[in-house]
């Protein structure tokens, strides 16, 4: 009773608009982990190091005078960068997906410390007008509103593009190559070429997410982007459990799946949100992270498992 008494319900209430927020910006990383994880069928680790170079390249851009708007268009660029390298190396080298994801993080590592001169670079809304900042969030209801109203239009605006662009006969052969990557070879696709550019579309979206991210908490970090690829699964599982079958009924069900993929990101969050408003030790964090990915990952094999039982 003493520790139910010590949790207050509005504090959870004050600090959801907070967790919103952050799950709107990762859900764009989401979405590029969407694309490698589902599309292509191919496990990239890049993400863990290109989230931490787009956030380096916006902050260290801003800092030097660049608009913080065509620093996202830098940050997306340079996660493609980041794509192009995992993809040649794949591609071109031989070396498998999980390995090539896996140097291209480690040198990214390296590579965001010279970026910013040292571990991290702070980039106040004091003294440049943000594309996204947390003080926005914590403002007045009007700032929230407009901030909230932003991001939602933004999130739609890219999910509009995915939508067109995997419609599109480059689109097209991307979902091929990750589908039957020997049938597509087989009908004259490059699937190495479609490979790449599919890497570099996934990366470029998680360095867009770093360099909103890196707006949004004032600051860029090297380690910003560790366990980035466990948040990304978390949402594309989350949004495929919550509006999987509902997806697939529907006329435009791959919006409807990408739109998922961002409430899942949300979800996520919110649910992250709860166990630090329970008083779970900090320290538990990652721990807590796995076991919700475990959690909403073992869901779908148990409706199938015992869902085929209960119909015996």
């Amino acid at each position: 009773m003493a520790y139910l008494a010590t949790l207050k319900p509005m504090s959870l209430i004050n600090a959801l608009p907070g967790s919103c927020a952050q799950g709107l910006i990762w859900g764009i990383m989401a979405l590029g982990v969407f694309i490698t994880f589902r599309i292509l069928d191919f496990a990239d680790l890049t993400v863990d190091g290109s989230l931490a170079t787009g956030g380096a390249c916006a902050v260290m851009l801003i800092r030097a005078g660049v608009s913080p708007v065509l620093s996202l268009v830098i940050a997306f660029l340079v996660g493609m960068v980041a794509g192009l390298v995992t993809g040649l190396l794949h591609t071109a080298l031989g070396i498998p997906g999980i390995l090539a994801g896996i140097l291209t993080q480690i040198g990214l590592y390296s590579i965001n410390l010279n970026i910013m001169g040292k571990s991290n670079q702070a980039v106040s809304a004091d003294n440049y007008v943000l594309v996204a900042s947390l003080r926005y969030v914590t403002g007045d209801a009007k700032l929230r509103v407009l901030f909230f109203g932003g991001a939602i239009l933004f999130c739609v605006v890219i999910i509009s593009l995915m939508y067109w662009f995997f419609g599109t006969e480059v689109g097209q052969a991307i979902r091929a190559t990750g589908c039957n990557k020997n049938m597509s070879k087989a009908q004259g696709i490059n699937t190495d070429f479609y490979t790449v550019v599919a890497l570099m579309i996934s990366n470029g979206l998680v360095g867009l997410c770093g360099g909103l991210y890196a707006q949004y908490q004032g600051a860029a970090d090297v380690n910003m982007g560790r366990g980035a690829i466990v948040i990304g699964l978390a949402a594309v599982i989350i949004g495929e459990v919550l509006i999987g079958k509902f997806a697939a009924k529907r006329k435009f069900a791959f919006a409807f799946t990408l739109m998922g993929v961002i409430l899942g990101a949300v979800i996520y969050y919110i649910v992250i949100q709860f166990v630090l408003w329970l008083k779970m030790p900090t320290d538990d964090m990652k721990l807590f992270s796995a076991m919700v990915v475990a959690i909403f990952l073992a869901i779908p094999h148990l409706k199938e498992k015992y869902g085929k039982k209960g119909a015996k």
